[in-house]
């Protein structure tokens, strides 16, 4: 059979199995589609005709008024399945209908919640297939129905719309797909006969380049594939040079190894790992003498793959993966810098001790207190001491808990602040009730000073506030004598809030790491106080998402001033 013949042959069998394909799921998709619309349309008629049935209306007369408006039949049926009303019955043939409170769909609205029942069955009055839809009405259920011949007559038509479609379409499939293969037979012909000629040697043979589309391209291609090979080993070499980039891109450090173990190729990420300065090729001696490494190296050698292992390198912890090379001998040796990720591992480990820590004292004071009033019966003055030492530790609890989750939302990038200009003077008023109660318990005096200009800052109203609450609140904790100072200022490129006290200072050594998580420079004293040592580190994150920054200046015995600077609206990118 010939090209043209095939090609013909093949669309017409492709045009045709998606004719058929088209008209069977257009049959079955209208088919499922008419029927869901109709059934929605009859719930709607249903619960219009439930709505208007109501008691002391006249059910018959209803149902032959909401029949004729809508053209469906329409049964009005009380509570003990008595039809009372319906648009094709009336008189002597309306008092001798069936009982209906078996029947599908009126059983179905009784049990749903929704109050709906459907159903498509034989009518055993009317005496042809019909859809009911029921819907639970005051006195009973209304229902309307619709015979399914008229479904079937659409869907007939649509049939025959299809049918007369497929078939014009498949005749003007057969006319082009026969034009479609002469134009593409003759040039492959064409192809053929200059691709024998290029195997037999005749590279002087050169197809004509007007076809069009793909087969143009091909005659193209045919045509350049002899000045090709002088261009091949060009490419190689590219490629080689592309691969090589590629190696020196990546974070992981990649070495070769050939079968005398002499190091053919390495990237410059091995090099700074290893502190390899020696030209290619060299021999395996030059690397680090480290016992596990060439234990490794010799695996690889031999045949073996070795995945996920670790040596420590220079004081750093690598993860190593090396295999053999299958053709030629030798391996290839991987390293991955796993130092930062066993630091973090660490961070971790500390993290959960901490936690671990700060709720042990409070767990254990809630359970000896608990346990006592359980089995013991101490006096009422007792009983309420030992209440509010619960309630304390229980608070204490409840605090780091809602700081942790805090600062996890905004480590994770699960808070976005949203900035806005805020009033500081608001907020201010807003926030300091507390503090200031807090304040005359203790004697203190609370201060507010802010500056001409620094009364509005572009931020999260959000996280204006708890940074105002954390630094008052931690400044009141640890101040016994003076006061605390709240100011807001003008700085260059933005508004700087910042809070001071007179209270007991912070050491030198301790200053740097105050806005680390449960870092404390008096841990006994703050945890006295009902400090979580998460307060200082939730304010430096609040900062630092808005691109902000801040800063801690201290001395012993002297107090402690706190500053967080936010900047302009107009200057978030330098910030």
């Amino acid at each position: 059979m010939k090209l043209t013949e095939r090609l013909l042959l093949g669309a017409v069998a492709v045009v045709g199995v998606l004719v058929l394909l088209l008209a069977v799921v257009v049959d079955r998709s209208l088919g499922v589609r008419l029927a869901d619309e109709t059934t929605r349309r009859l719930a709607s008629e249903a619960r219009l005709v439930a709505e208007q049935w109501q008691p002391g209306v006249e059910a018959d007369v209803l149902a032959n008024r909401l029949g004729a408006l809508t053209g469906h039949r329409v049964t009005l049926v009380d509570a003990q399945g008595v039809v009372r009303g319906d648009s094709e019955f009336d008189g002597d043939e309306l008092a001798h209908l069936e009982n209906h409170a078996l029947r599908p769909e009126i059983a179905a609205a009784r049990a749903a919640p929704s109050g709906m029942g459907t159903s498509r069955r034989r009518s055993a009055s009317a005496g042809d297939e019909e859809v009911y839809v029921a819907v639970r009405a005051v006195p009973g259920f209304a229902r309307v129905s619709l015979t399914t011949a008229s479904l079937s007559a659409i869907i007939a038509t649509a049939r025959r719309d299809v049918a007369i479609a497929g078939l014009g379409t498949l005749a003007v499939a057969i006319v082009l797909s026969w034009f479609f293969a002469q134009a593409v037979s003759k040039p492959v012909i064409e192809l053929s006969g200059v691709a024998r000629a290029l195997a037999a040697g005749d590279f002087n043979r050169r197809p004509a380049r007007a076809a069009p589309g793909e087969v143009g391209d091909l005659a193209i291609a045919i045509s350049q594939l002899a000045e090709q090979l002088s261009t091949r080993l060009e490419a190689l070499r590219a490629e080689e040079a592309l691969l090589r980039e590629l190696a020196e891109s990546l974070n992981e450090g990649i070495l070769v190894l050939d079968v005398r173990q002499h190091v053919v190729r390495i990237n410059e990420t091995a090099r700074q790992m290893l502190g390899l300065r020696a030209p290619l090729p060299f021999g395996s001696d030059f690397l680090p003498r480290d016992r596990h490494l060439r234990d490794i190296i010799a695996g690889a050698m031999q045949g073996d793959t070795v995945r996920d292992a670790e040596a420590s390198i220079g004081g750093r912890v690598y993860n190593v993966t090396a295999r053999p090379l299958d053709q030629r001998g030798g391996a290839v040796v991987a390293l991955l810098d796993l130092t930062r990720l066993r630091r973090l591992e660490t961070v971790r480990r500390d993290f959960v001790a901490n936690v671990s820590h700060e709720l042990k004292t409070p767990l254990t004071v809630v359970r000896g207190f608990a346990e006592t009033l359980a089995d013991d019966d101490p006096p009422p003055s007792a009983r309420r001491q030992f209440a509010q030492s619960i309630a304390s530790h229980t608070r204490r609890m409840q605090r780091l808990v809602d700081d942790l989750l805090d600062l996890s939302r905004i480590e994770s990038g699960g808070w976005v602040p949203a900035p806005q200009r805020v009033d500081v003077r608001t907020v201010i008023g807003e926030d300091l009730a507390a503090a200031r109660a807090d304040a005359a318990r203790k004697g203190l005096r609370l201060d507010v000073e802010v500056e001409s200009g620094a009364d509005r800052v572009f931020a999260d109203p959000t996280a204006v506030r708890q940074i105002i609450a954390n630094l008052v609140e931690n400044a009141l904790r640890h101040t016994s004598e003076g006061g605390v100072t709240l100011r807001a200022s003008c700085t260059p490129g933005g508004v700087t809030i910042s809070v001071a006290d007179t209270g007991c200072g912070i050491a030198a050594e301790h200053l740097p790491r105050i806005f680390e998580r449960f870092y404390r420079a008096d841990p006994a004293r703050s945890r006295e106080q009902g400090g979580t040592g998460l307060g200082l580190s939730i304010v430096k994150h609040l900062a630092e998402a808005h691109g902000g920054r801040v800063a801690a200046s201290s001395a012993v015995n002297e107090g402690t001033t706190i500053s967080v600077w936010f900047p302009d609206e107009a200057a978030p990118a330098e910030a």
